[in-house]
């Protein structure tokens, strides 16, 4: 039943960058490599990993606002790239479904453009229909649902605030009705007392719209609260994938643990116990990252089988998901 399948399906996805350099050797940078995960409807997938992991590279080139390199996505069944097919379908009927919120919303918002101009290019495109009533209620409606006054869709974006402005691009984002939004770190660039009302907010509007998220952002214990599920990624490879709840409880992956080791807690002698897991080096280059497992030469478990094979993505539990050579003996 359609009901029963995932509304996205994610496999063996990579994203190669190429590099522009003086000799004679081609480089790519290797924004995402082999990724694979579904989505069920009405789920959160939260996406957390250190800046640089691939996390926003991801998330556009599910949207193909980045052509893939190789994989295969399908939306609600329906292949819209397949490498090894040369499926490659035309996006514009997909935008209407799938949408995103962007991480810096003033940059994200056109400064010669109302916000009723913003909010309304969409319709325009997918919804020729609305007369000019339709279309200002339209838009007074979708301002009214993320918190705005119906004035404000004549002013234009310098005139509000950062907080405000995310809210203008989540409004944009909700003009087409969508079924998926990619929300690409959609808190990291506002004030700590803003975040919590956004995060509530989206979670307000996928109950009332039944919205499927996936949730991009740095902040693990901010995924956990918004999230179903949570995926860990390192230099462009998912190294864990389950509920958020045994994610938080039971990490398998060392370098799951060591993000879970520096959230923050509240009670100051818990925080004083509680053993840090300090990682040693820089993080590889993307222009050329380590063979075997990615994450070895930082992994304080790491044997010479990690230097020279990838580890497979595998479930170790029911819906427990991960990618490490120590988890296999």
């Amino acid at each position: 039943m359609a009901e029963d399948r995932p509304l996205l399906q994610v496999e063996h996805l990579t994203k190669y960058f190429p590099v522009k350099s003086g000799g004679m050797k081609k480089q790519f940078v290797q924004a995402v490599e082999d990724v694979s995960f579904d989505v069920q409807r009405g789920e959160t997938l939260g996406i957390v990993g250190e800046s640089g992991c691939g996390k926003t590279t991801l998330g556009r080139t599910i949207l193909r606002l980045y052509q893939p390199t190789s994989g295969r996505i399908v939306y609600d069944g329906t292949p819209i790239y397949d490498s090894e097919k040369k499926i490659a379908v035309r996006m514009l009927p997909y935008r209407g479904k799938m949408q995103i919120i962007f991480q810096d919303p003033s940059a994200s918002l056109d400064p010669r453009m109302t916000v009723g101009e913003i909010v309304g290019e969409a319709l325009r495109i997918h919804r020729p229909d609305l007369t000019k009533k339709g279309y200002r209620d339209r838009i007074n409606e979708l301002l009214d649902k993320v918190g705005l006054n119906t004035e404000h869709a004549n002013r234009f974006p310098h005139e509000f605030s950062g907080g405000q402005q995310q809210r203008i691009g989540i409004a944009r984002a909700l003009a087409v009705e969508p079924e998926f939004i990619v929300c690409d770190e959609p808190i990291s660039a506002l004030d700590v007392s803003i975040q919590s009302q956004v995060v509530n907010m989206l979670e307000d509007l996928q109950k009332d719209m039944g919205l499927t998220y996936l949730f991009i952002a740095h902040d693990i214990s901010v995924v956990r609260h918004i999230s179903n599920r949570i995926g860990v990624m390192y230099l462009g490879c998912m190294v864990e994938l389950c509920e958020s709840f045994e994610l938080c409880q039971h990490p398998l992956h060392p370098y799951t643990q060591t993000l879970l080791s520096a959230v923050p807690l509240p009670d100051p002698e818990k925080s004083r116990a509680r053993h840090r897991i300090l990682l040693e080096g820089d993080i590889p280059s993307p222009l050329n990252p380590p063979t075997g497992c990615r994450f070895h030469t930082r992994c304080p478990y790491a044997t010479e089988k990690c230097s020279k094979c990838v580890p497979e993505f595998k479930e170790y539990a029911p819906g427990h998901f991960a990618a490490c050579h120590k988890l296999d003996g």
